[in-house]
């Protein structure tokens, strides 16, 4: 990759909108990308989401109302991304957001169907509510 190409790939603005809680990326040479903190929290690429491998995603339920609550850079290739419901561990890259905002809409969809399959839904549980999850036992 070249160094203009590469530089294209880097914002030269970040801009947090609270109140609509989206993340607005500005670059010199394409579109905006605007996602929703909701789209960055279920698709945050630390482990605690992705797993250690293929298949060991976790379905991330009840985040329709999250934040993003603080924006920090780390080196010159990335954003750390603090969400208001304690997820902080997502070291989002250049190239990583740029992806997110090329395949938003794709990803959205696929993220839809699997709570659906999974009989879950975007809306959070109330705060004084406690779940335990138990897998059945193979006999």
């Amino acid at each position: 990759m070249h160094k203009q190409e590469a530089a294209s790939l880097v914002p030269t603005e970040i801009k947090l909108h609270r109140k609509s809680a989206t993340l607005e990326l500005t670059y010199a040479e394409r579109e905006p990308v605007i996602l929703s903190a909701e789209f960055l929290r279920v698709h945050s690429p630390s482990a605690e989401v992705r797993g250690h491998g293929r298949g060991q995603e976790v379905l991330q339920t009840g985040k329709r109302y999250v934040a993003i609550k603080h924006i920090e850079s780390v080196g010159n290739y990335a954003i750390k991304l603090s969400f208001d419901d304690g997820h902080d561990s997502g070291i989002y890259s250049w190239d990583y957001l740029l992806e997110l905002g090329e395949n938003e809409g794709s990803l959205w969809q696929d993220y839809l169907a699997k709570l659906q399959q999974a009989g879950q839904t975007r809306e959070p549980l109330p705060a004084d509510t406690q779940v335990i999850q138990i897998k059945p036992v193979a006999d």
